[in-house]
């Protein structure tokens, strides 16, 4: 079966989404066929395999993104509905789509499972420059997430005031669009030095996990490319899993 929806991707219009204002963002519906988002769904990863995230210091003063993360490895063991996506993410039609959408041939793609928990919060930042785009995809629906619970995605605009390497507050920029990440859409945007985006802390129930999956696309700078002599994929992660100690 097919995981990504072909008409859903070549309906979406590369001009209309370099025109958006502030930055370049569009979200879609329906990207994964409803057979495919269901069996995706069913099969997430457990979060028992995560990284567990907290209070880990960023740059320029901005607040911690406390979350949960299963970064992708080739050599993962994974359900077979999640490999079947990931191999049409690296398929042609896929490829063509965010060549098509971005204007850029040359990239490499790092994948993420992002769950949050109560009081998470993700503090306004504009993504580092070899990140040339995000795409997100919502795996929540009014099933287990409740819109009293929060979770919208922040499209910010700070009227050009800030420069990417700060830490304004939600108080400091406008929202230019609040994005409820449930049901079977998903979020593509692209990285500009003001391309501002967040997250204000959840209130969901303890117990109760936001769950998302990122695309990341990444540019081959000079920094990837240093990465990659030492065996780093963009993100900084080793390329192989180490093997479990007896």
């Amino acid at each position: 079966m097919s995981y990504l929806n072909p008409n859903a991707l070549a309906r979406q219009s590369a001009g209309a989404f370099r025109a958006r204002i502030p930055f370049p963002w569009v979200e879609m519906e329906d990207v994964l066929t409803p057979e495919g988002y269901a069996r995706l769904r069913a099969s997430m990863p457990d979060v028992a395999g995560f990284d567990r995230k907290v209070g880990v210091q960023r740059a320029h003063g901005q607040k911690p993104h406390d979350r949960s993360i299963l970064h992708y490895r080739p050599q993962m063991d994974l359900p077979q509905p999640w490999r079947e996506l990931i191999a049409e993410l690296n398929g042609a039609v896929y490829q063509s789509f965010l060549q098509r959408m971005l204007g850029q041939h040359r990239f490499i793609l790092t994948l993420e499972w992002y769950y949050a928990w109560q009081g998470c919060s993700v503090s306004p930042h504009c993504d580092a420059r070899r990140k040339r785009a995000t795409h997100i995809f919502y795996f929540n629906t009014g099933e287990d997430w409740q819109p009293e619970w929060g979770g919208e995605i922040l499209m910010l605009d700070d009227n050009g005031r800030f420069r990417a390497h700060s830490a304004p507050d939600f108080d400091d920029l406008r929202v230019a669009a609040s994005l409820t990440p449930r049901g079977n859409r998903s979020l593509l945007f692209e990285r500009t030095e003001h391309s501002w985006h967040g997250v204000r802390p959840l209130q969901c129930p303890p117990g109760v996990l936001r769950k998302l999956f990122i695309v990341t696309v990444n540019t081959p700078t000079l920094q990837v490319a240093w990465r990659r002599l030492r065996g780093k994929d963009p993100d900084g992660y080793p390329l192989r899993l180490r093997a479990a100690k007896t």
